[in-house]
Order: C-alpha cells, then sequence, then structure tokens
C-alpha cells in the first residue's frame, strides 16, 4: 500500500471516530475523557485545544496523559492537558466559594467571594450559577434556609431556644425570618418545630387506573398527591411527613378535590394546556422550587429532557440535580415530573413507578390527538 493509500485509509478511521467531532468543535466538555496526539508536531492536547485544526491523517487518540506520553508524544503548551481543564479549575473556585458561604454566619458579598476565590466578580456569578443552578446569594439564602430546620429540630419549643436558633441560622433579626417563614417552612417555627402539631392536613384516597391515590389538603393548598398499590402505605408516607399534624378524613366535600384529581388522571383532556390547575402547598429548596416550577410550564402532551429543563432553569450543568428534584416531588400529576424524560426520548425512573409514567404520557398524548382531530 503506497503513502497517499495508507493516509487516506487513516484519515477515514479519524473521520468516523465520534472524538474527532468533539475536536473539530472543541468541545470543553470532553475534557479529560480523552486526548489526541498529532503526529506532525510530536504533542497531544485536549478536545478544547484551540490550536490549529490538524489533518485527520496525523491523529491518533488516548485514553489518557500517560498513554499519549507513552507513545511518545509531550503535552501542548498552548491548552496544558497534563494539567487541570479550566472547567476543572472553575469547579475547584466555586466548591470552595460554596464552603465559604456554608461556613460564614453572615453573607459574604460578591465582590468578597469573587476575591476569595481568584475570579472576576462577574465571571464569578456567571460561573457560580452555570454550576449550582443559584446565584450565589441564592445559594446562601438556601443554606440559611436549610440551617434554621436544623436548628428548629433540635431546640425545643420556648420561644426563648427558638430565636437562638433563628439566629444560630445566620438572620440578623426575627423580623426578617418571620416575614418569609411560612413560605419558608409552611407553618410558624414553633409547629414547625413541633412536627406540624396543631396542623390540621385534610385527606382521603381513591382509586383510579393508576391504583391508589392519596390526595392531602392544608390551610395553604393540597400538599401531597401520592400514588401507589397500598393505600395503608400511602397513609404512613402521609403520616410521616407530618408526624404530629392532625390528620383528619375527608368529608364529602373534600373527596370533590380527589375526584377532581382522579377526574385530570384518567381523562387529562378536560384539562389539557391548563393542567392540574388547584392552589398548591409547595415544600422545598429553592432550587427545587425553579425545577417543579418549569416542570408546570411544560404543557399535557408534551415532554422535556432533564438537559432542558436543567437548561431553562439557568443550570445546565446541574441536570442531577433536576432528576434529584423530580425525585423529591411529592405532588404526581399537579407537579407533572412524568412528562420529564431521558434525551433519547425514553422513560427513566419515576417516583411512582415507571409504568405509571408511561400509562400518564399515553393518556396525555391520547387526549391531544383526539383534541387535535377535533379541532
Amino acid at each position: 500500500m503506497n503513502i497517499s493509500a495508507k493516509n487516506a485509509q487513516r484519515a477515514a478511521a479519524t473521520l468516523g471516530d465520534p472524538r474527532w467531532a468533539a475536536v473539530v468543535a472543541r468541545r470543553p466538555e470532553a475534557d479529560s475523557t480523552f486526548y489526541y496526539s498529532v503526529k506532525s508536531t510530536g504533542v497531544y492536547c485536549r478536545p478544547s485545544c484551540a490550536a490549529k485544526l490538524a489533518r485527520p491523517e496525523n491523529v491518533r487518540f488516548h485514553v489518557s496523559c500517560a498513554d499519549a506520553e507513552l507513545a511518545g508524544f509531550r503535552p501542548c503548551k498552548r491548552c496544558k492537558p497534563d494539567q487541570p481543564s479550566l472547567l476543572e479549575q472553575y469547579a475547584v473556585k466555586v466548591i470552595a466559594a460554596c464552603r465559604i458561604i456554608e461556613t460564614s454566619q453572615s453573607v459574604p458579598g460578591l465582590q468578597e467571594l469573587a476575591k476569595r476565590v481568584g475570579v472576576s466578580p462577574y465571571h464569578f456569578h456567571r460561573l457560580f450559577k452555570q454550576a449550582t443552578g443559584l446565584t450565589p446569594r441564592g445559594y446562601a439564602a438556601a443554606q440559611r434556609e436549610q440551617r434554621v430546620r436544623n436548628e428548629l429540630e433540635r431546640c425545643d419549643t420556648r420561644i426563648g431556644t427558638i430565636t437562638a436558633a433563628i439566629f444560630d441560622a445566620g438572620y440578623k433579626a426575627n423580623s426578617r425570618f418571620y416575614a418569609k417563614s411560612d413560605a419558608l417552612l409552611g407553618m410558624t417555627p414553633t409547629t414547625y418545630r413541633a412536627g406540624g402539631i396543631n396542623t390540621e392536613i385534610r385527606f382521603a384516597i381513591g382509586e383510579c387506573t393508576l391504583g391508589a391515590i392519596l390526595v392531602a389538603q392544608s390551610e395553604r393548598g393540597v400538599c401531597a398527591i401520592l400514588l401507589g398499590d397500598d393505600p395503608d402505605a400511602l397513609a404512613r408516607d402521609l403520616q410521616d411527613r407530618f408526624s404530629r399534624a392532625t390528620l383528619i378524613g375527608g368529608d364529602s366535600t373534600f373527596e370533590q378535590l380527589v375526584a377532581t384529581v382522579v377526574g385530570f388522571v384518567e381523562a387529562p383532556g378536560k384539562g389539557l394546556g391548563l393542567g392540574l390547575n388547584l392552589p398548591l402547598d409547595i415544600r422545598g429548596t429553592a432550587f427545587q422550587q425553579r425545577v417543579w416550577q418549569a416542570l408546570r410550564e411544560i404543557p399535557a402532551g408534551q415532554t422535556a429532557s432533564y438537559t432542558e429543563i436543567a437548561c431553562r432553569i439557568g443550570a445546565p450543568k446541574s441536570v442531577r440535580a433536576v432528576a434529584g428534584a423530580c425525585a423529591a416531588n411529592a405532588l404526581a400529576v399537579a407537579i407533572p415530573c412524568h412528562r420529564v424524560v431521558r434525551n433519547d426520548g425514553g422513560l427513566s425512573g419515576y417516583r411512582w413507578g415507571v409504568e405509571r409514567k408511561r400509562v400518564l404520557l399515553e393518556n396525555e398524548a391520547r387526549a391531544l390527538l383526539q383534541q387535535e382531530v377535533q379541532g
């Protein structure tokens, strides 16, 4: 075989390798997953290297820096593949900033955080939000809210100890905490600390094609829609969530609410485009609530991937966190986590079972088709 034929063969092999597309696009997310060497220069690079694109016939791929160096290539002085990538360096800085926030009694300012991790304020703000899905201030608020929950669970119900818990969590004044305590805890601090004591939650359990369904409502709105095979297990789940609340079996009026939920499950076409429109008592972290709001904006009969949801909330790198927020959702159908699928359109895990997810999606798709035919 002559040299031209050999070069053509090597070029074809490179062009047919999916890693070449990452090199051509200089994708930073491919860094550290593989490296490539260039025969004509004797160096090896990371996929995102900004150097002039090499001829395909001169390229070889390597699984590690050691593999490339063993083959006789030296690291590129431009992209420095033997050193941490920019993304890895930024991740270290964001983690460091998170630790600073978590261990500070007061919320550090943006300028102070950026200076301590060695990045400009504007660049730091963008990096932090991209990595965590929250602004530094939003992350600090979420940490403070979690601390106050933890402190309230540790202390007793006396006013003095609850006040101490509020200050220990980083709030500078009682008034600032109490102004938002209902949204944060769903009840007063004393009631939260007491496990929801004196809080009344009405509930009822019905049946639908998906099995048993439990609907519960607090003074603020529907606080749980649970699906399962065992009605007793659903009741125990509700009891665990509100361990010291007063659970009251629903009367005939309340059972109309259950019927509304069941009706939407069985015939989603009645609410197509509107969703299950009920007052909700939604409790979760700042990030979870952003995800859940994005889920409620997915129209019935349509789906979105976890990656798309992450992008919609401005946190494209937080796909796993989005999946975690979906799994934490306790309001089936009302917050339609069943409409979130894998990037390839396949069904992934669902809190109440993948088969239920499939049925819900099929019902909605069928209702959408009927609406289009009738329209």
